[in-house]
């Protein structure tokens, strides 16, 4: 028996990978407390199930990311304690996964700690959409892990957008993004029928400072498809984008798993000459600043989550 619990700020994504699996979303409560406790519990029979929870947790301003990871931990445990046969945490988008390396002296590294809280509230494996690095995903847990790649959405709707266009160059705007973007432009190659140009761009960080304008490959005359995780600040895409256009790129559009944008993030991509982003729906628009609406192009996640899950059902 498969039950799919989405929990509250992920409902509406919830409700489309249901709907994309042919089942209801099942029934639970989650209660809030003045002093900022809550509490989490199934309203049905839960014992021998294969239980998959929905649940992204990217912060907003009215539950953070830390309230969200321990939304998940508290109710996975209380289905663990209920009798589940299996517990799958499906996460749209996985908190803390950028810091997955010491950069500094006695730096933690918060993508392992997660891990082991998750492996300690009783889940059984973890279902992660575009992590910002794959490798450290995959060593972090001692549980399966299922890495989804966005690539599998986003390149169908970049292939429609650009069927008509003669060259198509795929870029990652640094280099720890080639792989993401050569998996991307592999599935794009196919959905276009025909081959893709490739190229990758320097980027430096100091501080809070990113520079680098070097680019590895041409983009003259063509239509550069940038590729990244997330869109958080802006700056480094609109720095790629920039750079593009200044070595003749005709014309330049994004692709990303994950639209955080941070305050402010408006500013830099609408200066950047980026005339498309993409991303998929992963975090609830509800972030993304309204000056950039007619930019912005949502994909859904879901049918991606749900073929995922079934996939897992049948194991």
């Amino acid at each position: 028996m498969i039950k799919l619990f989405a929990l509250q700020t992920t409902r509406d994504l919830g409700a489309r990978v249901a709907a994309a699996l042919g089942c209801e979303l099942a029934a639970h409560e989650e209660r809030e407390f003045d002093d900022g406790e809550h509490k989490v519990r199934p309203l049905g029979e839960v014992r021998g199930a294969d239980i998959y929870i929905l649940q992204s947790l990217h912060g907003e301003p009215r539950c953070t990311a830390n309230d969200k990871l321990i939304r998940l931990l508290f109710f996975a445990s209380a289905l663990r304690d209920h009798g589940a046969a299996r517990i799958t945490a499906v996460l749209p988008y996985l908190a803390y996964a950028r810091k997955d390396r010491r950069t500094q002296p006695f730096d933690p590294v918060n993508s392992r700690y997660v891990a082991q809280l998750i492996e300690a509230a009783g889940i059984d494996a973890v279902v992660a959409l575009e992590v910002h690095n794959v490798a450290a995903f995959d060593n972090g847990f001692r549980v399966p892990s299922v890495h989804v790649g966005a690539d599998a959405v986003l390149a169908p709707r970049v292939a429609q957008l650009l069927e008509d266009e003669d060259t198509v160059v795929v870029a990652s705007p640094d280099p720890g993004g080639i792989k993401r973007a050569q998996l991307f432009r592999e599935t794009l190659v196919r959905a276009l029928g025909r081959d893709c140009g490739s190229a990758y761009l320097e980027k430096r960080r100091v501080g809070d400072l990113v520079s680098g304008t070097l680019l590895a490959g041409e983009v003259r005359g063509a239509t550069v498809v940038l590729v990244d995780d997330l869109i958080s600040t802006g700056t480094t895409l609109a720095r790629a984008a920039r750079t593009c256009l200044e070595h003749g790129a005709r014309e330049v559009i994004a692709c990303a798993a994950h639209g955080l944008f941070a305050a402010g993030a408006e500013q830099p991509l609408l200066a950047s000459g980026l005339t498309t982003v993409l991303i998929t729906d992963s975090i609830a628009p509800t972030r993304m600043p309204p000056a950039l609406a007619s930019r912005v192009h949502i994909v859904s996640a879901a049918p991606l989550l749900a073929a995922t899950i079934k996939s897992l059902h049948r194991q």
